[in-house]
């Protein structure tokens, strides 16, 4: 007979397996662990005081000198030590990754006078971390530990300890590194993100470091590295016909002609859309000037705009091609919504 009282281990109620199908016990088992850590995070977040504050200004010195953050770690932590200076380094504070035991065979050179180390170790008693510090201490360099035991060694010989408040690991042994790794690794965030709004760091210095992914494309590119030019696209006076802007725009493969002044100003577009309106209704159409039937005063977009601005322009006013003007208002070019997808703006 099955006991009705569900079973308890580390406080979480323990549903019997005789009780629901494997896949809905695993279910339940993904919620328990994503609840241990979200509890971590969570006492993590609460123990946020004076300290972080404080190693928020140390690092701000430290990259003001300029000089860099190394972070260090060893076991699972080595590799929240990477994640957290990726992080730093990709948002603008230069930063670099330690290998504890490979620094007392010669990379301790990574480290110089002016930067500050980071050290990652939930325990505090991690016999490669400690063996580290007295060099470090050489050196001249303040150490910035992350530890759950505030009053470990580690924490002892720091400058500055913020606290990695994990009560339990999602491990059910308590021992592979879980929750502790996770609450780390978020309050490196934390210091990176604080670091960034500190320094003023914008979109733009963002996009300078991505240069070659989709942050770069969609924050650097400009309308003047995409639009068409002349002589591809289609370009008539005020004073052509429809049949002008016709062969205009075969001849430049074009979907639409521009209609420009003397002075070369926008004044107007007409499309393949435009022409299909008019074939029926309209007399004559081929020798109609080509003011009579195109849509004045077209939505543009400037040269110096972000590229990803036009996409918006195309969603919003459904249309397929796009004007583009210099700082004078004169025509520079235009954009194609069919060359979107080949330029991975879309």
């Amino acid at each position: 007979m099955i006991d009705p009282a569900p079973a308890f281990r580390d406080g979480i109620a323990m549903t019997s397996s005789a009780e629901k199908p494997a896949a809905y016990q695993h279910l339940d088992h993904a919620r328990r662990v994503l609840d241990v850590e979200i509890e971590a995070l969570q006492r993590t977040r609460d123990a946020l005081g004076d300290a972080f504050e404080q190693a928020i200004v140390l690092m701000l010195e430290t990259i003001a000198r300029p000089a860099k953050i190394v972070v260090t770690g060893v076991g699972k932590n080595l590799s929240i030590a990477e994640k957290i200076s990726a992080t730093l380094a990709s948002t603008g504070s230069t930063s670099v990754v330690l290998n504890p035991v490979q620094a007392m065979h010669g990379d301790l050179g990574i480290l110089a006078a002016g930067d500050v180390l980071l050290a990652l170790s939930f325990s505090g008693t991690s016999e490669e971390i400690l063996t580290l510090i007295p060099a470090v201490r050489r050196l001249g360099v303040p150490v910035i530990s992350m530890t759950g035991c505030p009053d470990s060694p580690l924490a002892a010989c720091s400058e500055i300890v913020l606290p990695v408040v994990v009560d339990r690991e999602a491990c059910p042994f308590n021992m592979a590194p879980t929750a502790s790794t996770t609450a780390t690794l978020a309050l490196g965030d934390a210091l990176a993100m604080v670091l960034l709004e500190a320094r003023g760091f914008k979109r733009d210095d963002y996009a300078k470091l991505h240069p070659a992914g989709a942050i770069g494309r969609t924050l650097l590119t400009r309308v003047a590295d995409i639009m068409r030019k002349p002589p591809h696209i289609a370009v008539v006076s005020i004073d052509a016909t429809v049949q002008d802007a016709i062969l205009a725009m075969t001849h430049a493969k074009s979907g639409s002609a521009c209609v420009v002044d003397d002075a070369n100003q926008l004044k107007g577009i007409f499309t393949d859309g435009d022409l299909r309106r008019h074939l029926t209704g309209t007399p004559d159409l081929l020798t109609r000037p080509i003011t009579s039937v195109m849509t004045r005063d077209p939505i543009r977009v400037a040269d110096d705009q972000l590229a990803v601005d036009v996409l918006k322009l195309f969603e919003r006013h459904q249309i397929d091609d796009l004007p583009v003007v210099n700082a004078q208002g004169n025509l520079a070019g235009c954009v194609d919504i069919q060359d979107l997808p080949r330029l991975k703006i879309l």
